[in-house]
């Protein structure tokens, strides 16, 4: 199996409380050596995802929790949002794992403005369970040699 560090972060289901979560994975992405236009992107998807999470997982006046794992991977980031605050068996959460379909509950993804089509277009690999709650695997690969998008560079060079 392959080796990888995991980070969990559980938070209430506020929209006051994105931004901490914004926060967390630009600081694991830059760690990781992400470029600046990658940060982004991951900041903006979660920040979909978590706002999907905050606004429908929970009736009106509940309380609720949303959890948020980071699997750090040499090549990788995942990253997890589960809206029922359920603490992540990595493994068992990947099996279940697969590509959306139209429930009710992944269509509430779209309805927080460009929703799933933000995240797919931004993610390079985007993955849904919604068993209990929704779980949403985003995986953004760290790329090499990327051409900064400041120079004036046309390809990259060794």
């Amino acid at each position: 199996m392959e080796s990888f560090d995991f980070i969990e972060l559980k938070v209430p289901a506020k929209a006051d409380y994105i931004g901490v979560v914004r926060l967390t994975v630009s600081g694991i992405a830059n760690r990781m050596g992400f470029s600046y236009e990658d940060m982004e992107d991951l900041k903006v998807a979660i920040s979909e995802a978590m706002s999907n999470a905050t606004e429908h997982a929970y009736k009106q006046g509940e309380e609720g929790e949303v959890a948020v794992g980071f699997g750090v991977y040499p090549d990788r980031l995942e990253v997890m949002i589960a809206d029922h605050g359920a603490s992540f068996d990595v493994e068992e959460v990947k099996k279940g794992l697969g590509p959306y379909q139209n429930t009710p509950s992944i269509v509430e993804l779209r309805e927080g403005g460009f929703g799933l089509f933000l995240i797919e277009a931004l993610m390079d690999k985007v993955e849904i369970k919604n068993d209990y709650g929704v779980i949403v695997l985003m995986t953004k690969y760290l790329r090499e040699n990327e051409v900064d998008m400041n120079d004036d560079q046309i390809s990259t060079t060794q």
